[in-house]
């Protein structure tokens, strides 16, 4: 909340108007219509769980009005993130460090090159792009990896869904995105499953 709510004044310091300030990824999306925002600016990690809430809501954002900018702020690095909403749609991009930004004028340059359709990335972002570059599993979604993890604990379909609390054709729509990113095709010979978690535990 604090956090939130000095953002909202800085941006009007900064001459921006706040259309709408949520404290969740989910009362985000369902005013978004009205909100009609031409910036979203999220944490990566949002209410309930603060695991991958905000990046998710991103790219449902952009799903739902392409062209709308976001930008991401995190007190880590977590590449597989900016990766994952990289590749989502057109539209402005950025992804700062919370402890980083150094001055309102940063900030203030960052939402308008967003607004234009720029990408902002902070280096030590584009650091840890660049040294997931040649790695395929970095090119897994958050999800696909607990799915991944799960597989390599021995869990069925059916026991990472109730792990993970979602339905079983979710899960086989992740297992299938899996194989896709780490380039295993259906020989008839090989036991893809295994081939995934060891590429895993090889990590």
């Amino acid at each position: 909340m604090l956090l939130r709510e000095g953002l909202v004044r800085l941006f009007d310091e900064a001459g921006f108007e706040t259309v709408g300030a949520y404290g969740d990824a989910e009362a985000l999306l369902d005013d978004l219509e009205a909100a009609a925002p031409d910036v979203a600016v999220l944490d990566v990690r949002m209410p309930p769980t603060f695991r991958d809430e905000g990046v998710r809501a991103a790219i449902e954002l952009r799903r739902r009005r392409p062209g709308t900018g976001v930008l991401l702020l995190s007190q880590y690095v977590e590449g597989t993130y900016a990766h994952e909403l990289l590749s989502s749609a057109d539209g402005g991009m950025g992804y700062l460090l919370k402890d980083r930004v150094a001055s309102l004028d940063d900030l203030q340059d960052a939402v308008l090159r967003i607004r234009d359709g720029g990408t902002v990335l902070d280096p030590q972002v584009v650091r840890e792009l660049l040294a997931r570059r040649g790695d395929p599993l970095a090119s897994l979604t958050p999800r696909e990896r607990e799915v991944l993890e799960l597989m390599a604990e021995g869990r069925t379909n059916a026991g990472i869904a109730s792990q993970l609390f979602i339905g079983v054709g979710a899960v086989e729509k992740n297992v299938t995105a899996i194989f896709q990113k780490l380039g295993l095709e259906d020989s008839g010979t090989d036991h893809r499953r295994v081939l995934a978690v060891l590429a895993w535990l090889r990590r």
